[in-house]
């Protein structure tokens, strides 16, 4: 049987959005959640932890400035990023009889928060604009400055999702001023994976500074606070910027994400995400060093690091078994390849696809032994 007639369909999607700051975005005179529009209608969802602290400003600044609103408030947390989430996000937008090309949905919260949003906006008749705000360190510097939306299903984490960008992504540091200390060291362990993989000047002001950073929440206005973020927000759009819907599998910033999602899902709710990256992270050095790709000192400069951003560097959850699995599924996601970037150096790396269950036992090895050496060099 032969074909009788074939056609070959060639596209390219334009993909532009905004990254911008601004300061007490929640100010009714402040018009940057506005998109110049001005008594307009919008939708804006939250979640229960920053609607107990911001709630009523979030409410003033609607009633101040929009013609009509409503506020969806989802429950807080990781546990919460389910498929029902979505559903509930749908039905809200469904009921606002929101116009999707010009009523963008603003979404108001953490990575999560941003996450369940931007997959219910793709999917709602295929594509409805929303503004991500959030209000996260981890927020800020990695989940809403790219182009990934998702929620877990099952056992995986982010297993469904898409790649669909927000209109504009506002981006308030003021927000960190009531994060606790440990929301602030999971921010700070995604700009520390930007450090070791592409941007040693960015490492050494987190060695230098970081425990200092960490008290301050980034709320002292200091050239170093500004430098940190300036670095790791551009490093990770200098990333994303060519590679946004990840047709290239060998991406940098998959540093600290092989072995996460599994040490992560695994301890839930025990872990946050960004002390699940610093353990891979951990892991990973490990393994470098094992490898020769970083030396003894470097190791122990990058778990002084770790410890003095507050973030751990072993867990119960780092089993063997369960890291082989986990490596072993995160090669079926990269298309039946590692390409497992780990450190060369400080501020560089390198991809391998031949990690074996050895390599990961030494890692784990040289984890124990460097973890031992921090604790008693901090006692």
């Amino acid at each position: 049987m032969t074909i009788a007639s074939a056609w070959t369909v060639s596209a390219h999607q334009p993909v532009e959005y905004r990254v911008e700051t601004t300061t007490d975005v929640l100010h009714p005179d402040n018009p940057a959640l506005l998109d110049g529009e001005r008594g307009a209608r919008r939708l804006i969802v939250t979640d229960s932890t920053v609607d107990e602290i911001y709630g009523d400003r979030i409410r003033a600044y609607a009633r101040t400035n929009l013609r009509d609103h409503q506020v969806l408030v989802l429950p807080h947390g990781e546990a919460s990023k389910q498929w029902s989430a979505v559903e509930t996000v749908l039905e809200a937008v469904d009921a606002f009889k929101l116009d999707r090309r010009r009523e963008p949905i603003i979404a108001i919260g953490g990575g999560v928060l941003t996450d369940i949003v931007g997959f219910a906006s793709s999917i709602y008749r295929r594509s409805t604009p929303f503004v991500r705000v959030p209000t996260t360190l981890i927020g800020i510097v990695d989940a809403s400055v790219g182009v990934k939306t998702g929620v877990n299903f099952r056992a995986g984490k982010n297993k469904i999702g898409t790649y669909f960008a927000a209109s504009r992504s506002v981006l308030d540091t003021t927000f960190l001023a009531t994060l606790d200390a440990r929301h602030v060291s999971n921010g700070l362990a995604e700009i520390l994976k930007i450090a070791l993989i592409k941007d040693e000047r960015l490492f050494d002001l987190l060695e230098a500074h970081g425990s200092a950073v960490l008290r301050s929440r980034f709320q002292s206005g200091t050239s170093v606070e500004r430098e940190i973020l300036e670095r790791a927000i551009g490093g990770m759009l200098d990333e994303l910027r060519p590679n946004l819907w990840e047709h290239v599998l060998e991406r940098v910033v998959d540093y600290g994400h092989t072995f996460s999602p599994t040490i992560e899902m695994r301890a839930l709710p025990e872990l946050l995400h960004g002390e699940a990256v610093g353990l891979d992270m951990a892991l990973t050095t490990g393994v470098a060093l094992h490898r020769g790709l970083v030396t003894a000192e470097q190791a122990d400069r990058v778990f002084a690091t770790l410890t003095g951003l507050g973030l751990p560097t072993t867990h119960p959850a780092m089993r063997l078994d369960d890291l082989v699995r986990a490596l072993e599924d995160t090669t079926r996601h990269r298309d039946g390849r590692q390409r497992l970037p780990l450190p060369v150096g400080i501020g560089a790396a390198t991809f391998v696809d031949d990690v074996t269950r050895e390599d990961v036992a030494a890692g784990l090895q040289a984890v124990a032994v460097l973890s031992t050496a921090g604790l008693e060099a901090t006692a």
